[in-house]
Formats: C-alpha cells, sequence, structure tokens
C-alpha cells in the first residue's frame, strides 16, 4: 500500500506546533502511563503475567520489535546531527580574465569570485529550526554555488536543498534540486547548474522530500 504522505505532513506540522508545549506534555504522557500501571497492577494484570509467562515474554517482544522502528525513525531527528566544513569558493575558486575587452596594451582584469547574493537561514517554527546564512558566490561568470556558513537546522528524514521561485520557500513547484542535504551543521558548498538564470529564485530551502514539510529557508536577496 503506497504511503499517504499527505498524512505524514500533517503529522509533522502537528508535531511542530505541540514542539513549544513538550515538557509539559511529557509530564502528562508519563503520568499517564504511571496511571495506567497503577490500574492495571490493581486489577491483577500481574499475576495473569507471571501464570503466562511465555506467552508475555512473546507479546513483550514483538510489541518492542514493531515499536523499536518506528520510535527510531520518528526520534532519532533529536539526538543524530552530522558535520560537514567545506572551504569556501571564495578561497579557492581560481581567478579568471574577465570578459571585457581591455584597452590596447592593458591587461584584463581578473575576475575575483564574489558573493552575490545572501540571507539569513531561519527555522520554519520552534521545532523545526534554522540557523546560519546561505551565500550565492558567483565562482566565474556566469558560475554559481550556493554555500551556508555557520549552519544548523533540525535533523529530519529524506531532507534536500532546492532554490525555490516562493519568496516563502513554502513549495518546490518549479524549484530547483540541488541535492540532498550534506550535514545538519556545518560549512559546505553546492554547484548550481550552469546555465541556470538566479535571478528566476527567491528562497534556497531545506526540505522534506518525503513528507513535503519545510525545515528551514533563506532569502536569496543581492548584497
Amino acid at each position: 500500500m503506497p504511503v499517504d504522505t499527505s498524512l505524514f505532513g500533517l503529522l509533522e506540522e502537528v508535531a511542530g506546533d505541540l514542539y513549544p508545549y513538550r515538557w509539559p506534555i511529557g509530564v502528562a504522557l508519563l503520568a499517564g502511563v504511571a496511571l495506567s500501571l497503577r490500574v492495571l497492577w490493581r486489577l491483577g494484570w500481574q499475576r495473569v503475567a507471571l501464570r503466562r509467562r511465555v506467552a508475555t515474554a512473546v507479546t513483550a517482544t514483538v510489541v518492542l520489535a514493531a515499536l523499536a522502528p518506528v520510535a527510531h525513525y520518528a526520534l532519532s531527528p533529536l539526538w543524530e546531527r552530522s558535520r560537514l566544513d567545506e572551504s569556501s569558493p571564495l578561497a579557492t575558486a581560481p581567478r579568471a580574465a574577465t570578459d571585457d575587452v581591455a584597452p590596447p596594451g592593458a591587461e584584463a582584469t581578473p575576475f575575483a569570485p564574489r558573493v552575490v547574493y545572501g540571507g539569513e537561514v531561519m527555522g520554519e517554527d520552534d521545532f523545526h529550526f534554522g540557523r546560519g546564512r546561505a551565500q550565492i558566490i558567483e565562482t566565474s561568470p556566469g558560475r554559481y554555488v550556493l554555500r551556508f556558513e555557520e549552519f544548523s537546522v533540525r535533523n529530519g528524514p529524506d531532507l534536500f536543498v532546492y532554490l525555490s521561485r516562493a519568496g516563502d520557500g513554502s513549495s518546490v513547484e518549479g524549484a530547483l534540486n540541488l541535492g540532498r542535504l550534506k550535514a545538519t551543521d556545518g560549512a559546505f558548498n553546492y554547484e548550481i547548474p550552469a546555465g541556470t538564470d538566479i535571478t528566476q529564485y527567491r528562497t534556497t530551502i531545506v526540505w522534506c522530500r518525503q513528507f513535503s514539510v519545510l525545515f528551514a529557508s533563506a532569502p536569496i536577496a543581492p548584497v
């Protein structure tokens, strides 16, 4: 049966709405579990379990085996992090001559890599946090690289980086997919395909492709 990604996306959004209240919700859940165990104890559940030890052990093993992968998949973004630090193209890109025709007897002015667009990375909400800087660097005439610096974002499943045409980064319709998110933290680069008209894009985003959820975005503004 195909996965209803719209349903999972809704659950992801609900989790984001509830995240600011995670501590009272956690306390309430623990209190509910404790109350349930007390009720089961008063009903004599422990005596039934002791009489049917094999059945109880098998049932508990099956339940834990089924829940463990689901719990890991849902909760692992809370603790799994990765870091990557790549050199900036500003420091590593070779200088190239400009396309301008130099006056007779004069040398062509070398082209220096430069930041042409940039913006601050912001998380979509308290749960889907994000911070850092996004830069579009022109490494040679007409060639560009997207770079994240001092970057950090909430981990999640199936995260990809896009250049989006939407000003708020809320859609990947017509967006340019630059590839899978390389790391949750650090500084790293994405080559923008040659011939891309970067003026058509207004935002760079970190997008959960599987569940269609925005994690973080940064406006693409001239600098």
